[in-house]
């Protein structure tokens, strides 16, 4: 049976739902990147950053990302940002989407680095742990031209912070939650005036064993004579769903005090998780292993120079990607039999230079080159039992990805800027037509810091390695991805020192994309993509975020984020039956919205979180039938946290409840979510400061 949401049955959540809509109609304009959490000055300029001319970008706020440290990024976006989340479950795949395009559309990068699959072409956020990201930026559209190509929807942006606080600090967390969930976070960390080091560890574990009600499934009630007299949902629990997560980050930065900056960064991951099985399948866990592994490691050196009127960078990089997939089932007396064995390795050689130059106080230039070389060999093993056939498919191929870009960024007056940037896209031996971006912004009024802003690109992608090579059905003719897209919008913020802050933005966006990719059914028996479909999408981004200090010691901060994202197939019918045209993509919500207010008083912060997506359909016909469509759901998260300070460290002790009505919702067909559950955390930090000479 589908999915059926509570929603309706809880006048609170729509109660918070409203005051989310009147707050943000109230306030529609935002600006993310400029917001505090404690009002101190309030400084309101009309000046931006020449860098930064025309770009709609959403900044996740520092203090969002060490709020609960036990949340991967995924978690932090469904919060903090209008993109759609699309999550398989607790700790199981989770991907973004921007503006209507689906997860292979979004770029991510790391550093500088991207880090999408050049297999699959998506990010699992799931694997990307908060407590490792110390700047996170969400840049819209058009405006992740300014970084890479790809990015067809946007770019998330992930990156480390080089400096550290002076002298020895060391902090360790301890995190405690439902389903047997420990939690462990330490770092320990240098600061001096020339280094800074630090090294920061995640380890995670959980049998995930949460109790759902599945609506899949219905239980008969019989009567004395057997005669079925009703029906009832059962309640399960998570099956075969453990993880073992752990991550280490390694940084060490050296300045020479004149302007040069060295680095390294190294991320280790070992993941080991089960795959929880459907809410359609039966039989025993036991019967089953779905199991996948991961090791990881990614690493980049670098090097800045910086002078007044311009700055050069190097970066060199690896990645090494070891995934093993392995599904088996019970055949009999105990004997367990693989029916899946997937193993893939993906080397990949990062090196970028670009450089930043401004003659003058109107004019602004870059340039940036960037490689990426990938080797990629997967193989699969499929063992039929009927025969005893084995039979091993896979590819070994490499394949390099080159990107250049050059800008000219110039203000002839104080309240106008104007960019344009020409970038050249290659992957393997062939390129992509030249891609522009133009953007624009103006000040139409001082008071309150009041701007329009507009850019217009086209953007490509090319075909991943799966699409083009996978066995059986990979297709090596298929054209590349192409679209173009506008923006326009508004923004605005003014405040009082100490008293409040006011900002907001509002921003419309038009696409079109051409020789979509979609994997679809063959005669032969298996899947194949094909360039299919043309996409229009297009709607309205709206932000808004409020600070008020209305008394001494106390602070509220709230943040809003509103998207309504129509995303139609215009392409052609492919058969008499097709009724996809016209009709909203799969797992693509029209309407998401999220929500978050903190209250800090002295030591004490309370904070509340809240996001909502509207229904989505499951299959191109858009149907309403049980299989075919998810409700919309809300989700509301609090947590309540103490600071203690003594003499030789600080401890902090936080209380969070997530899913806090006991949303029964899910995300994905037949992939059963969490309902309320608890965490607690107790920290503790000591700084050891330099002695001083």
């Amino acid at each position: 049976m589908g999915q059926i949401s509570k929603s309706h049955t809880k006048p609170l959540p729509l109660l918070i739902a409203l005051t989310a809509i009147i707050l943000i109609m109230a306030c529609p304009l935002t600006s993310f990147g400029q917001r505090t959490h404690r009002l101190g000055e309030v400084v309101v300029t009309a000046k931006r950053p020449m860098k930064e001319i025309g770009v709609q970008k959403t900044s996740i706020d520092s203090a969002m990302l060490k709020e609960n440290i036990a949340l991967s990024m995924a978690d932090i976006l469904t919060f903090n940002s209008s993109i759609f989340v699309k999550s398989y479950g607790r700790a199981t795949l989770s991907t973004v989407a921007f503006r209507g395009t689906s997860p292979s559309h979004t770029q991510v990068t790391w550093n500088g680095m991207k880090i999408n699959s050049p297999m699959l072409g998506m990010t699992d956020f799931s694997t990307i742990p908060s407590y490792f990201i110390d700047n996170a930026t969400l840049l819209h559209g058009t405006s992740s031209v300014n970084e890479t190509g790809g990015g067809l929807g946007g770019l998330v942006k992930l990156g480390t912070a080089p400096d550290v606080a002076e002298g020895l600090n060391l902090q360790y967390v301890q995190g405690i939650g439902s389903f047997k969930t420990f939690d462990e976070f330490a770092r320990i960390s240098y600061g001096s005036d020339k280094w800074h080091a630090s090294t920061r560890a995640v380890y995670s574990s959980s049998p995930n064993d949460y109790k759902y009600i599945n609506h899949d499934k219905k239980v008969n009630i019989y009567d004395d004579n057997h005669n079925i007299i009703g029906q009832y949902h059962p309640e399960e629990r998570n099956r075969s769903g453990a993880y073992k997560d752990l991550h280490i980050l390694q940084e060490i930065y050296y300045s020479n005090l004149k302007g040069d900056r060295f680095g390294l960064n190294a991320w280790y991951i070992d993941s080991n998780r089960e795959l929880p099985m459907l809410t359609t399948d039966y039989g025993e866990e036991t019967d089953f292993e779905n199991r996948q592994r991961e090791h990881t490691f990614r690493s980049i050196l670098s090097w800045n120079h910086s002078r007044s009127r311009w700055r050069t960078g190097v970066k060199g990089g690896y990645i090494h990607t070891w995934m093993a997939y392995d599904y088996k089932r019970e055949v009999g007396n105990g004997i367990m039999a693989t029916m899946t064995r997937s193993r893939s390795n993906v080397n990949t050689l990062y090196g970028q230079f670009e450089g930043e130059f401004t003659p003058s106080r109107r004019w602004f230039f870059t340039a940036n080159v960037s490689a990426h070389q990938h080797f990629v060999k997967s193989k699969d093993k499929n063992i039929i039992l009927q025969d005893g056939d084995k039979a091993i498919v896979g590819y070994d191929k490499a394949r390099l990805e080159l990107s250049a870009s050059a800008s000219a960024k110039w203000q002839p007056t104080d309240r106008i800027g104007l960019s344009a940037v020409v970038r050249g896209e290659m992957s393997g031996d062939k390129w992509a037509p030249a891609i522009p971006a133009f953007f624009i912004d103006g000040v139409v009024s001082r008071k309150g810091n009041v701007m329009l802003k507009a850019s217009v690109s086209r953007n490509y992608r090319f075909p991943t390695l799966n699409d083009l090579y996978f066995l059986p059905g990979g297709n090596p003719d298929l054209k590349n991805e192409h679209g173009i897209s506008y923006d326009a919008g508004a923004s605005f913020e003014f405040g009082k020192a100490g008293v409040y802050s006011f900002g907001g933005s509002a921003t419309w966006f038009d696409s079109y994309i051409d020789d979509w990719i979609i994997w679809l059914p063959t005669t032969k028996g298996f899947f194949s993509p094909r360039n299919i479909k043309k996409v229009h999408a297009y709607g309205i981004e709206i932000k808004a975020n409020l600070g008020l200090q209305p008394k001494k010691g106390w602070f509220l901060d709230l943040n809003g984020s509103y998207s309504w994202t129509p995303s139609i197939n215009e392409g052609e019918k492919m058969s008499p039956a097709d009724r996809s045209v016209g009709k909203q993509l799969p797992y693509v919500p029209r309407n998401s919205a999220s929500l978050t207010g903190r209250l800090s008083w002295q030591s004490w912060s309370f904070l509340y979180k809240w996001c909502w997506y509207s229904e989505r359909f499951t299959m191109s016909s858009n149907d309403y039938t049980i299989t075919g469509h998810l409700p919309q759901y809300f989700m509301s998260n609090i947590s309540l946290e103490k600071g203690l300070a003594f003499k030789p460290l600080d401890i902090s002790l936080k209380f969070a409840v997530n899913n806090l009505f006991d949303e029964d919702y899910l995300s994905v067909l037949s992939r059963p979510m969490p309902g309320i559950n608890f965490e607690f955390f107790i920290g503790i930090t000591q700084k050891i400061p330099l002695r001083k000479k």
